[in-house]
């Protein structure tokens, strides 16, 4: 459905609703991209960006022998081998980069992306929204989303039919705090191109304000419309993190397992089968699968979960080996200068140094104030025992409305702290309502905590 100049934008609550399908939509074809999320979107926030027509997985593989199916990087790179000064394969390039690094967890591929969307601007300076949507997904899987708001800028003014630009100003609103204004570029990509890509995005800013049945509702539609086995795998990703969070680790199983069915090697969606087969109490399959997703990308999430998962099940020598990868990786993180993130600053917080966690997470938060920043820094906050300031960050984390067990884990303990025992008794029940097994350490220690508030009201009464 063609976007209609000089119509105002529509409500956020009305923004892509799953039961307004527009009458007579037809796929839209991008010219140049296709823009998906990539899994650390929801909460971490990065963005990926694949070439028209490629596969992301075909991305992954430069070994030497290696085939070059159309649109991996060698095939990219033989293309431009016979046309040097072709800025749109320089972009392709470039983008494929970007989905290499956030897939692989490689940051050094961000350096190649950024070398050939230089390189593509430099062929052509103007008029050249390819390479300007891709340095804006570049600058969001770097998390500097100042800077990718800033070059989203840049492509949707040079190319205001652009979808993908609108993905990425969506993405970068979102992450800066700035949420209506985050709904209203969904809206305006959905209207572009109401595809898999659009929808899913569309599906994330039901679930930042807790609407999980139209969420839901819209993630089926984006499988649907699935033209791609990797758009597929990612609808069934994301289904399967909804029904996690709601605490239906059934469902989970479910769309998980049928993910992987056609993409075995995919790691977001071999953590989203781990987190269900540890709420079902299925222990050995879901280190199995924390493993196998730690091997193909060791993402810090990836790492983090299957070190905490360990723990739980009191083998501490093995999730201190995970923890010592974690270590080892943020040293690398604070020798780049690169702005620490949520699964860092918690992983400081519950195993390493409070009043640093606080120091990472108040120089992050004031760069990206996201609702998920926001919980990291009042976690930090309360660990290294400064509640009172803790508290203000937790509203904040809560304020769009967003279902998080984990949200409300940590304000409840706030609340305990403080001495405000109602307002804790509401968060902890929150929180095991929404989801009973949200975490391997923390959902005990919530069950815990309530036991003992209700006991001592018993006891009053």
């Amino acid at each position: 459905m063609p976007q209609q100049t000089g119509t105002p934008d529509p409500a956020p609550d009305q923004a892509a609703d799953p039961n307004s399908r527009p009458p007579g939509r037809r796929r839209l074809r991008a010219t140049v991209v296709t823009v998906a999320l990539g899994a650390a979107l929801f909460l971490a926030g990065a963005v990926g960006l694949s070439p028209l027509n490629q596969d992301p997985g075909t991305a992954k593989d430069e070994r030497p022998g290696a085939s070059s199916p159309r649109g991996s990087i060698d095939a990219l790179r033989a293309d431009l081998r016979r046309l040097p000064d072709n800025p749109v394969g320089w972009a392709q390039l470039g983008m494929a980069y970007v989905q290499q690094g956030r897939t692989t967890a490689d940051p050094a591929l961000y350096a190649k992306a950024e070398s050939a969307l230089r390189r593509s601007l430099k062929v052509q300076p103007r008029d050249n929204y390819q390479a300007e949507t891709g340095m804006g997904a570049l600058a969001a899987a770097r998390h500097d989303f100042a800077t990718a708001l800033t070059w989203g800028r840049k492509a949707a003014a040079t190319n205001p039919s652009n979808a993908a630009a609108q993905a990425v100003l969506a993405d970068a609103y979102t992450q800066l705090g700035r949420y209506e204004e985050s709904y209203r570029a969904v809206q305006r990509m959905t209207d572009l191109r109401p595809d898999s890509s659009s929808l899913a995005r569309a599906s994330y800013t039901w679930e930042l304000r807790g609407d999980l049945p139209k969420a839901r509702a819209l993630m089926k539609r984006a499988l649907d419309d699935a033209a791609s086995p990797p758009d597929r795998s990612f609808a069934r990703l994301h289904l399967a993190t909804l029904a996690q969070e709601s605490g239906d680790p059934t469902t989970a199983l479910r769309e998980a397992s049928a993910g992987l069915r056609t993409a075995k090697d995919d790691a977001p969606l071999l953590e989203a089968r781990a987190r269900a087969h540890a709420a079902l109490g299925h222990e050995r399959q879901a280190v199995a699968d924390y493993t196998a997703a730690v091997a193909i990308a060791p993402l810090p999430q990836y790492v983090l979960g299957l070190g905490e998962l360990q723990q739980s099940l009191g083998r501490d020598v093995e999730a201190r080996t995970q923890y010592g990868v974690l270590r080892a990786q943020e040293q690398v993180r604070r020798a780049g200068n690169a702005p620490a993130d949520t699964d860092a600053i918690l992983f400081e917080a519950d195993h390493g140094d409070a009043r640093q966690a606080v120091t990472m997470a108040r120089t992050a938060v004031e760069a990206r104030p996201f609702i998920a920043v926001q919980d990291a820094c009042a976690w930090a906050s309360h660990r290294a025992g400064r509640d009172a300031e803790a508290l203000p960050y937790a509203d904040r984390a809560l304020a769009l409305g967003t279902r998080s067990a984990l949200f409300h884990y940590h304000r409840a303990m706030i609340h305990s702290a403080l001495g405000d025992t109602s307002a804790a008794r509401k968060d902890l029940e929150q929180a095991l309502a929404i989801d009973p097994h949200f975490h391997p350490l923390h959902a005990p220690r919530a069950r815990t905590a309530l036991d003992r508030i209700l006991d001592r009201s018993e006891g009053a009464s």
